[in-house]
């Protein structure tokens, strides 16, 4: 079965840390070599994430997390739909 991805937001670069417009779910793309993610709740570490390259991860977080990683790196908020 395949997933049905809503939009709820325009893809941004994760280059610097970002709330992806306070998302609680990130699909999160490396158009690069392998990368680590990282979601901060102010300045603490909630969680790290190794994506490849060419691959991608969806990420749930609270909205006031944030998600930085590589200028490759890029995240969009969105929701699953069925």
């Amino acid at each position: 079965m395949s997933r049905i991805i809503k939009l709820l937001g325009s893809e941004v670069a994760l280059g610097s840390a970002t709330t992806v417009g306070n998302a609680s779910l990130v699909r999160v793309i490396n158009t690069g070599a392998v990368q680590v993610a990282t979601v901060k709740l102010g300045a603490a570490v909630t969680g790290t994430i190794t994506i490849g390259a060419n691959q991608e991860a969806f990420i749930k977080k609270q909205p006031a997390e944030t998600i930085q990683g590589a200028a490759t790196l890029k995240g969009v908020h969105v929701a699953f739909s069925s």
